[in-house]
């Protein structure tokens, strides 16, 4: 086992018949595939990269607590740090290396034009504590930003301070309340159908209420009648993902608007999948009262690796009264303000100071790229992406539902009954084909799910090379090579792992050898 697989607390299936066929080499690498111990054990002591003027001898100051042992970091020269974190780096998958399929996230490429704009000085150098007559470009960008989400959307009020998706959420479910409780009409029960974006029952409890489920129909929809029954005088929202989770577009939404408002409700709209229909729907149009925006999934900005993130909301007249501060109002001459909290039953802030600033120019600069044209397009081409990968992976693999989809394709496991081979194993073979998996096992309506979403950013080149492994592999499950599925991967930096042992025992913190660590002593 080596260094990287004890770090991780998993275990290691080099001993595969697949594997062991392959001869080992002295150093452990494969090709210019490096073996990378980890930074601990790279250390020599006295080993430096920096060159410092010696520390004047002065009084110690510690009150005798003195350190008796090292640090415990490791002692390294500046080529070794360059050279760990880059071979780290060529060990990641992401956007810019080739197709990213996950569904429900919209990894669509980001254009370096917008990378150019977030670093301009005028928006990147500013401090949050700046004086207001000092950021008027900033303020301009945000309020512009702001007038293209309130245009594309139908709604009337915007707030940018949501920091990421399921913070807008909240947003969006505070305001609701602030809306009840203002009229003397406070609520208990929010209604989210099974077909919704996966963080809305979690924002729900948050905000202090009880959630109700609604099962969805055999096509992947929201069930109607059961919706319907559910609805009461102590509901105080809905909310609907539409485009859902599923990929598929809620037909009846327009009913289901109007069913929500005539028991006093609002209409909350998860605008996770914004990218399937911007530039061709607005939500206000729909019956929605507000809704969250992912720009880093609508409007290209960098996505996963755990930010940054961005979730402004939008408001309907409904609610614009209790949308939360800060907001941004241009003068009659020109100038911008920052309106900080409002007042009457509005929530208040949010956040300290605005949202990410850097995801606010990224998308700005999208939108202006394209145009409203260009987000047409962009949206259309998403859902021809889609639907292509659906036609031509249907020759092997079972779609979860009937009929078109959206802006993402779900696929089940019944293509996979009787091989032997899980959807987690289809998964792990397509790294050795090259692809980062799909999401899987989600939405967790379909049983073995395989949710891909292709965005508009793909050639059909790209599309056509993936389709083409995944009919391989699906053949191969076919085939009977449910061995071969289950040694998978086999050409990654690290064969298959054992999922289990590593969740229920991890090793998080590396431990030094028994005898680098009595030397110390």
């Amino acid at each position: 086992m080596t260094a990287m697989d004890r770090s991780q607390g998993r275990v290691s299936r080099d001993e595969t018949p697949e594997i062991s066929m392959i001869p080992e080499t002295a150093t452990g690498n494969r090709g210019l595939q490096l073996e990378e111990p980890l930074i601990f054990e790279q250390g020599t002591p006295g080993r430096i990269g920096v060159d410092l003027a010696p520390v004047p001898e002065t009084k110690s100051r510690l009150g005798g607590v003195v350190r008796k042992a090292p640090v415990g970091l490791p002692d390294l020269a500046e080529p070794q740090v360059v050279r760990h974190f880059v071979r780290l780096s060529q060990k990641n998958y992401s956007i810019d290396s080739g197709l990213f399929p996950l569904g429900s996230c919209t990894m669509k490429y980001n254009p370096r034009l917008n990378e150019k704009v977030a670093r301009m000085p005028g928006f990147a150098d500013l401090h949050p504590l700046q004086p207001v007559s000092t950021i008027q470009g900033a303020l301009g960008m945000m309020h512009e930003l702001g007038t293209w989400l309130t245009e594309l959307t139908g709604m009337t009020e915007v707030t940018l301070a949501p920091a990421a998706g399921a913070h807008g959420e909240l947003a969006g479910l505070m305001a609701i309340r602030a809306a009840h409780v203002a009229r003397g009409d406070a609520r208990k029960r929010v209604i989210v159908p099974d077909s919704a974006h996966g963080t809305n029952p979690a924002s729900a409890v948050l905000c202090g209420y009880t959630v109700q489920s609604i099962p969805g129909t055999d096509d992947g929809r929201v069930d109607v009648a059961a919706l319907k029954a559910a609805l009461g005088p102590d509901v105080a929202a809905v909310m609907l993902t539409n485009p859902n989770t599923c990929g598929l577009f809620e037909r009846d939404v327009k009913v289901i608007a109007d069913a929500v408002h005539e028991v006093g409700a609002y209409f909350y709209g998860d605008g996770a999948n914004f990218n399937a229909i911007v530039g061709r729907v607005k939500p206000a149009e729909l019956g929605f009262d507000c809704m969250h925006i992912n720009l880093h999934k609508t409007f290209s900005t960098p996505h996963g690796g755990g930010g940054p993130g961005s979730g402004p909301v939008v408001f309907a007249e409904s609610l614009a009264h209790v949308a939360p501060g800060p907001r941004i109002r241009r003068q009659d001459d020109g100038s911008y303000t920052v309106e900080a909290v409002p007042g009457g039953p509005a929530v208040g802030r949010l956040k300290a100071f605005f949202g990410q600033a850097g995801m606010f120019t990224r998308a700005l600069a999208y939108m202006k790229s394209l145009g409203r044209d260009g987000l047409h397009a962009a949206s259309g081409d998403a859902v021809l992406a889609a639907n292509y990968l659906m036609a031509r992976l249907s020759e092997e693999m079972t779609p979860a539902f009937p009929g078109p989809a959206m802006h993402e394709c779900l696929f089940d496991d019944g293509f996979l009954e009787g091989t032997g081979v899980s959807t987690l194993d289809f998964a792990k073979a397509m790294i050795d084909e090259g692809f980062h998996p799909m999401t899987m096992y989600f939405p967790l309506v379909v049983h073995g799910a395989m949710l891909i979403e292709p965005t508009e950013t793909e050639s059909k080149q790209a599309l056509d090379q993936l389709v083409d492994a995944l009919l391989s592999l699906a053949r191969r499950a076919k085939a009977g090579e449910a061995e071969a599925f289950h040694a998978a991967p086999r050409y990654a930096p690290r064969r298959r792992l054992d999922e289990t042992l590593a969740a229920r025992k991890p090793v998080l913190r590396w431990t030094p050898p028994a005898e680098a660590r009595a030397a110390a002593e």
